[in-house]
């Protein structure tokens, strides 16, 4: 029995020990004094990363060069990249060989390695394996396998082919449309009155184009095929052949140097299939979904399609969720490193729901939710909101940390002031966690494609560089962005807003919705209200009533619900926010009301009724009214000046605020901040603490502050 005892206390405190290692992977309320003695010279685990490009012949030589230049840049990591030209072929021995011998190079200077889990974008083809190896495990489509008109009276008889499953007949005089019968796997049909086309759909495999590390032609095309991202099976053989193997090679440095994986723009160029979707879809929704899958293709679908297509999204997000990124992210909790990813089309809502299918589903899991910047998606003449969807994920789900990738195929070469302010304005929205990838200053900027989510040098570069444009004056931005990472990712979030995000409403083609919740964001913003998105699922699963707040796995409470303009409402939702306005918190509906409440399909949905217990702002604004009726504001200022953006985090005893001046221009102005207390200014450039006397403020132009207020 004594041996008994000691080999659970023995296991008690070794879990205690692995804990108080990696506070970084978990939700702490810190004291002031415990910060504040981390300042000046932060943790590796908090400080910003470099997309380290693995182009021409690697060996030990470069490695140890490329990190004592990357270190003498001020970056505490690295995310490998796999590129061309490499003697070792991608994952081959001598790649893992090599990526070890950069972990043990690492660990020497203090450094941390992630690894990007893929050999170029995006993930899930395994270097080609999929394509070579296991072609019943790539992706596949729901796509039309056949199209054609024909004329009024005009019979069509024939047998179709044993891929092709729905056929449709749209009649383009009058935008109707016709679910055809071919269960029995034949067309038989006879067209009447009107100028009709037929549309037949299927299910093939297809894969979005790859651009991969093992493809001689370094092109981006299907030759290294996706694997299907619907079948666990196939998460599995990837991670087998990734995942598995950088555990063997150097899993005793898991979650010590080697902190994890990161995917990359994960997402389907085609409505997703999966072989057991049909049954999957009947179990979940009640009904067969095949009479109308052609339906889905149609230049204009009729309700009965459109509440059909949202139901077949509904259901092949959760296979997305549930067989792709959460099986990724199981196994690396179990076995000690982050998995962290982010989508594509972040910036473009309709967009990311046609080929991610839910922004929220997909990160429930993930240990660090992320986006990207690139193109032009973030920059100083126009408004990007985007990296809110993030850092709300990771609010919602109980994650510390919130992850941008920044400055791959930037449309802008940015200053190393433009690239800082790029950075805060990330920050400011909640992201805590900074890589970036810059180019090189001494090779020509090639044209990148469209999608894509990283900028390679060209291959006649003999071997890496670590070459920037971003040369003398960069160490001290790092230095900053390490310590400004650090503050922000201490305590908890303190919105006490939240924006119901559409995906629903989006799943059923009510691109108004986007519109709409986006344009709140802006204002909210702009008039210095911090708020999160708050999800379908999380509101129904997560969110908890208490004491007139609905709280999150953060600690994190709201106080007030705003409902943008939405067509569709789940009866769950509606539940959870009639008992929530019961115990005392407010919902704002803004804009049109949603007309369908769904339970378990949008085909069975019905009439949304009573919703008199919300207050309904017709005109969809935040109205002068509308702002007296949300918290009492934590922050204040004595004037109009919507380029003031700001953050809240609560520690033990203390409040940070992050304080953002997106204007080039300064601004002064009084500041009022709800808490009582000792301010103190932290100086992220140097690391120094200071009294803040307030309540006059001055911010030069893209200037921070960040103030400390102990209680």
């Amino acid at each position: 029995m004594k041996k008994v005892r000691l080999i659970v206390i023995l296991l008690l405190s070794l879990t205690i020990s692995a804990n108080s290692q990696r506070p970084w992977q978990k939700i702490f309320d810190p004291v002031s004094r415990d910060v504040a003695a981390n300042f000046k010279s932060p943790p590796a685990e908090y400080g910003m990363i470099l997309w380290w490009g693995w182009d021409g012949r690697m060996s030990d030589t470069v490695i140890k060069r490329d990190l004592d230049r990357i270190k003498a840049m001020g970056f505490r990591g690295v995310m490998v990249e796999a590129g061309y030209g490499m003697t070792a072929k991608y994952l081959s021995p001598e790649w893992f060989s090599l990526v070890k011998i950069a972990i043990d190079e690492a660990k020497t200077r203090g450094m941390k390695v992630w690894i990007e889990d893929e050999g170029k974008y995006p993930s899930g083809f395994a270097g080609g394996k999929f394509s070579t190896e296991r072609p019943d495990l790539k992706m596949q489509g729901l796509v039309v396998t056949e199209r054609f008109d024909v004329k009024p009276g005009e019979k069509i008889e024939r047998k179709l082919p044993w891929y092709s499953i729905s056929a449709a007949a749209f009649n383009s005089d009058d935008n109707s449309c016709k679910t055809l019968d071919v269960s029995s796997g034949v067309l038989d049909w006879t067209a009447p009155e009107g100028s009709w086309r037929i549309f037949i759909a299927g299910h093939r495999f297809r894969s979005s184009v790859t651009r991969s590390v093992n493809n001689p032609a370094r092109g981006k095309d299907t030759t290294a095929s996706l694997m299907d991202y619907l079948n666990p099976l196939a998460t599995r053989q990837f991670i087998d052949w990734t995942h598995v193997q950088y555990k063997k090679y150097f899993g005793e440095e898991f979650g010590k140097t080697f902190m994890g994986v990161m995917g990359d723009e994960p997402d389907f160029a085609y409505t997703p299939w999966t072989p057991k979707i049909l049954d999957e879809f009947k179990k979940r929704k009640g009904y067969d979904v095949t009479p109308w899958l052609a339906s889905f293709f149609v230049p204009q679908l009729n309700e009965e399609a459109k509440r059909a297509k949202a139901d077949y999204w509904d259901v092949w997000s959760d296979l997305f969720r549930d067989n792709f990124f959460t099986l990724q992210a199981d196994w690396c909790r179990e076995n000690n490193i982050e998995y962290i990813v982010h989508l594509n089309h972040e910036d473009q809502l309709p967009g990311l729901v046609r080929s991610s299918g839910d922004f929220f589903k997909n990160m429930r899991n993930v240990a660090v939710p992320g986006v990207d910047a690139i193109w032009a998606q973030i920059w100083i003449d126009q408004v990007a909101d985007y990296p809110k969807l993030a850092s709300s994920a990771a609010h919602l789900y109980g994650k510390p940390r919130a992850f941008t990738e920044s400055f791959a195929a930037f449309t802008h070469k940015p200053s190393v002031s433009q690239a800082k302010w790029v950075l805060d304005y990330q920050m400011v929205r909640g992201l805590n966690s900074i890589q970036v990838m810059f180019m090189s200053a001494s090779t020509p900027r090639a044209t990148p494609a469209p999608s894509a989510p990283s900028q390679q040098r060209p291959s006649t570069q003999p071997a890496p560089s670590i070459s920037f444009f971003l040369t003398d004056t960069f160490p001290p931005v790092a230095q900053y962005i390490n310590r400004a990472a650090y503050l922000l990712s201490q305590g908890r979030p303190a919105a006490s807003i939240g924006v119901y995000f559409p995906s629903m409403s989006l799943w059923y083609g009510d691109n108004e919705s986007n519109t709409s919740a986006l344009d709140l964001a802006r204002q909210l913003m702009e008039n210095q209200r911090d708020f999160d998105f708050v999800d379908e699922q999380a509101l129904t699963s997560i969110l908890k009533t208490e004491d007139g707040a609905l709280k999150n796995l953060s600690g994190q409470s709201y106080q007030t619900i705003i409902v943008p303009s939405i067509s569709v409402i789940s009866k769950a939702s509606l539940i959870k926010l009639q008992e929530f306005a019961a115990s005392g918190g407010k919902v704002i509906f803004a804009g049109n009301l949603p007309s369908l409440t769904v339970e378990q399909s949008f085909m069975n949905s019905v009439k949304t009724i009573d919703l008199s217990w919300a207050i309904h702002e017709k005109s969809g604004k935040l109205t002068e009214q509308l702002m007296q009726l949300l918290p009492p504001p934590d922050l204040k200022i004595d004037k109009t000046l919507p380029q003031v953006k700001y953050l809240h985090r609560k520690w033990k005893d203390s409040d940070l605020y992050f304080i953002f001046n997106e204007k080039n221009e300064t601004v002064s102005f009084n500041l009022f901040l709800q808490e009582k207390g000792k301010k103190q200014i932290w100086d992220a450039s140097s690391g120094k603490i200071s009294t803040f006397r307030g309540p006059s403020l001055v911010l030069g132009p893209w200037d921070t502050k960040f103030i400390v207020i102990k209680k």
